[in-house]
């Protein structure tokens, strides 16, 4: 007897779904070859099981590419998807984390900044290191990349995706913005000091996507620390300060002059914010969705 349409359609679907798990059962058997923001070429026998994140971005990264149940310690400032990263073991900070507690994770590779000062350390314990430091939006695109391939994710379902979501998502809050919040100039302040976002760091060439105007040039670097007299005599029409500590707003000297404190053309953005707007990731178009409320809200 002749299988019926419906069970010719069910048995496809069944080879199908059962061609995909093989196909993902062998990428996560195939042999690992990355090379990570230090040059150094990192080889492994399979894609880690058991990984130890040190920055926020690329533990969020680690997520978003669905890998999170990889995750067995992550540092202090990772906080997100809080369901699950809420619930592993802290090792400390980013930049000096405790090696005694990743150690005892035992993981399969450790996730950390270019600048983290534990990298030595860990390696000389035989432990496997990848440094990985996004700062622009082709660093982001090119991060996700590098960390779909250690994870055995194939860049289609994976780091391709991600990056097709981000890109849309920032072209459409762009295309959000009403004409009078288009070219305003605006001064991001990353943190205190005050350190701002330049035209070259990621969020400046997020700010430069919405249509808008930098008044730090890529000329001072990424993230420069400025004299705050700089931004009185650069007058930006709207200021945007990302207070993740949510500390006491203590006025520079001279900003109680500019037009933007009076007309009270001020975003804050408190700790749930800031933690996006200040991460190069894959939150990176929450990100301009946040920017882009706060210029229409305070456009001029």
């Amino acid at each position: 007897m002749k299988p019926t349409p419906v069970r010719r359609i069910l048995w496809v679907i069944a080879i199908l779904l059962l061609l995909g798990l093989l196909m993902a059962g062998l990428a996560r058997a195939q042999p690992v070859q990355i090379t990570d923001d230090k040059g150094r070429k990192i080889a492994l026998p399979r894609p880690p099981e058991r990984i130890v994140s040190l920055l926020p971005s690329l533990t969020e990264s680690v997520c978003e590419l669905e890998q999170c149940h990889r995750l067995v310690g992550v540092d202090r400032y990772s906080n997100w998807p809080e369901a699950v990263v809420g619930k592993l073991p802290k090792v400390g900070g980013g930049l000096d984390p405790s090696i005694e507690a990743i150690v005892a994770l035992k993981p399969d590779v450790v996730l950390m900044s270019v600048s983290s000062r534990a990298s030595d350390r860990l390696e000389a314990l035989g432990v496997t290191v990848v440094q990985l430091e996004p700062k622009t939006h082709a660093d982001v695109r090119r991060v996700l990349g590098t960390v779909s391939d250690l994870l055995g994710v194939p860049r289609a379902q994976g780091a391709d995706r991600l990056w097709r979501v981000i890109d849309a998502g920032v072209l459409a809050a762009a295309q959000s913005l009403p004409p009078q919040a288009k070219n305003a100039r605006v001064y991001f302040e990353v943190s205190r000091g005050p350190y701002a976002a330049g035209e070259s760091s990621f969020i400046g060439e997020s700010l430069t996507r919405l249509g808008v105007r930098n008044v730090v040039p890529a000329s001072l670097g990424p993230f420069p620390r400025l004299n705050p007299e700089f931004v009185v005599r650069a007058n930006p029409d709207i200021i945007m300060i990302g207070n993740r500590s949510m500390q006491a707003m203590v006025p520079y000297p001279g900003w109680a002059t500019m037009r933007a404190i009076r007309e009270n053309r001020l975003c804050v953005f408190g700790p749930g914010d800031s933690d996006v707007v200040v991460r190069p990731g894959p939150r990176m178009a929450e990100a301009a969705r946040i920017m882009a409320r706060c210029l229409v809200e305070k456009a001029p």
